[in-house]
């Protein structure tokens, strides 16, 4: 395991500088694979989107979040995703293309509820803090997203998020993509 700080990883979203972010991928990739490792994972959704950068010069095999969340996805028959996060992930292309592949869209919340959610998993999540107040903000998106977009589910796009939000609390089946990666991770291991 190696992770360079947040801080780093966010300075380099806050410029727009996936070049950046993926050097910093690239860094612990080398740094991991001088450890042993056989592949590679990044519990960080938003950060995938310089993986494509990342794949060709990495010098081990990634597993991709997005796409691990798309084949259960599709494997349980959704078709509408809803997708949380931080704004930098959900207004990427890294689901919406995962998801693509398997026939699914992929639908993002308001450009004010992006901003909100953003600032819970920023300002509260990553620090600990979980207010009731922001339980019930993310479950009102949710929700919104089942009503007047017509999701089958939704996805958890964020380490943080499953912290408040989980299958008892959302008004849609939901995709931790953490713990689906995880899952994926432990069975590739197993297999090798």
């Amino acid at each position: 395991m190696h992770t360079h700080p947040l801080a780093a990883y966010v300075d380099c979203l806050d410029r727009g500088d996936l070049a950046g972010v993926g050097e910093l991928m690239l860094s612990s990739a080398a740094k991991l694979q001088a450890a042993g490792a056989d592949f590679l994972i990044c519990p960080d959704n938003t950060i995938h989107q310089a993986m494509d950068r990342v794949r060709p010069r990495s010098p081990l095999p990634w597993l991709h979040i997005a796409e691990v969340v798309a084949e259960e996805a599709s494997a349980r028959g959704f078709r509408r995703v809803g997708l949380t996060g931080t704004r930098w992930l959900v207004e990427s292309d890294v689901y919406p293309t995962a998801v693509r592949r398997y026939g699914i869209a992929c639908v993002i919340p308001q450009p004010h509820e992006r901003e909100q959610l953003g600032t819970i998993i920023i300002s509260e999540l990553v620090n600990g803090i979980f207010e009731p107040a922001s339980v019930a903000r993310f479950q009102t998106v949710i929700s919104r997203l089942k009503d007047e977009e017509s999701c089958d589910a939704v996805v958890l796009g964020c380490t943080e998020i499953p912290l408040i939000i989980h299958d008892g609390n959302a008004s849609l089946p939901t995709l931790d993509s953490t713990r689906l990666l995880a899952r994926a991770a432990l069975a590739r291991a197993v297999a090798s």
